[in-house]
């Protein structure tokens, strides 16, 4: 075993907080969709969606060009509009409070639990008044929410539930996929999630009324795409239907994502394995406190999150980035609620105070280097950094 000087940093290279995992498979396919003549919306994109939606069980999936824009679809094609309310956690990414603003609604804020860091159930129906249309649960780090208790506030409110699972494709929520519980669930495959399209997005539901007008809203309205317009057997007429956006995933972005998910299953195989190694290394130190996680899911592990208690450590979370980055390990916080913002305290009069279970994990949480492309000794070097922060504090 190499022995550490005080001084000396654990390592010599900088680790990335977050890295895509790409492999030859992925050039390869994007090589031949270049070489092919056809870059944009085509048969590569409804392959993509034909292998998510067999891999996830649901009936209709729709590639898009982000998870906002899954998001902001999903809100379209459900009714939500100006003058109506939509529930969310203020512990979320802004793209979540952005989209119910696009449509003219109003986010309402739920604070989260504790423990899992997800929207608390026990809390929404406080916040439920007539204008209440639709709730959006966001299945932080990869753990699902507690679905049971918040399908059946909207059963009981006649309320549409839109499932923000940017970090959790491949999550299981008592055995049935994230994907397959709520009216419509949006995925995000930016560059640095568990599977990666560069920026990308899928919508998944089981209903195709939804499905139908999502495809149509995401290309401008319009009743053919780019395929069926230019491909061989297509014919350039077409109909404007709606009022729609640009929101198409194209063929190259697909080609990324087709062999991403053949490996799919392998990535999540490896996150699990550091997560457990993670939490069985760090669980013991005083001012550490690792992920909880419910006996009944299954944790897709797009972040390895912990907290830093600044009165036990010595050190504040921002002192403890610091000395990771000293040590060359990167790490992030995950995430500024959104109430505390400028936009949402201006609009909205929010302050800090108002979602004290939000703001409480934010001022210490932080988030650890967590990637298929990571070898065991990058993982190492990132919890004997934590080990040698602890000592030295």
């Amino acid at each position: 075993m190499r022995i550490i000087k005080v001084n000396e940093s654990i390592r010599t290279t900088f680790l990335p907080f977050a890295l895509p995992s790409i492999g030859d498979e992925e050039i390869e396919e994007i090589v031949a969709t270049l070489k092919s003549g056809w870059i944009t919306t085509g048969q590569k994109t409804k392959n993509f969606e034909d292998k998510l939606k067999a891999y996830i069980g649901c009936n209709h999936a729709i590639a898009v060009s982000s998870c906002t824009a899954a998001l902001h679809l999903a809100l379209v094609v459900a009714g939500i509009g100006k003058g109506d309310e939509v529930i969310t956690t203020p512990f979320t990414f802004a793209a979540t409070g952005e989209v119910i603003i696009y449509v003219g609604a109003t986010p309402v804020f739920v604070d989260i639990k504790k423990d899992t860091y997800n929207i608390d159930p026990d809390k929404i129906e406080d916040v439920i008044t007539s204008k209440t249309k639709a709730i959006i649960p966001v299945h932080f780090a990869g753990q699902p929410c507690d679905m049971d208790k918040i399908l059946k506030i909207a059963h009981d409110h006649d309320l549409i539930v839109i499932e923000d699972a940017a970090h959790a494709l491949g999550a299981k929520y008592k055995e049935k996929q994230i994907g397959t519980i709520g009216d419509l669930t949006a995925f995000s495959f930016y560059a640095t999630k568990n599977l990666t399209t560069a920026e990308g997005g899928m919508v998944t539901t089981n209903n195709p009324e939804y499905a139908d007008k999502i495809r149509i809203l995401s290309l401008h309205g319009m009743s053919k795409d780019a395929w069926k317009r230019y491909g061989a057997e297509g014919s350039w007429y077409n109909e404007i239907m709606d009022a729609g956006s640009k929101y198409n995933m194209t063929d190259l972005q697909a080609s990324l994502g087709i062999p991403q998910l053949a490996k799919f299953d392998q990535f999540q195989k490896i996150r699990c394995a550091y997560a457990k190694q993670y939490t069985d290394e760090l669980k013991g130190i005083r001012g550490i406190t690792t992920p909880y996680i419910r006996f009944d899911i299954e944790h897709a592990w797009h972040l390895y999150t912990i907290l830093v208690d600044p009165d036990v450590m010595g050190l504040d979370r921002a002192q403890f980035i610091e000395a990771l980055t000293h040590e060359n390990i990167g790490a992030s916080v995950h995430f500024i609620p959104l109430h505390l913002h400028p936009y949402y305290r201006n609009i909205y009069g929010y302050k800090r105070g108002d979602f004290p279970n939000a703001e409480y994990i934010y001022d210490r949480i932080l988030s650890l280097p967590l990637y298929p492309s990571m070898t065991p000794d990058d993982l190492n070097d990132v919890i004997n950094a934590i080990k040698k922060i602890v000592v030295r504090k």
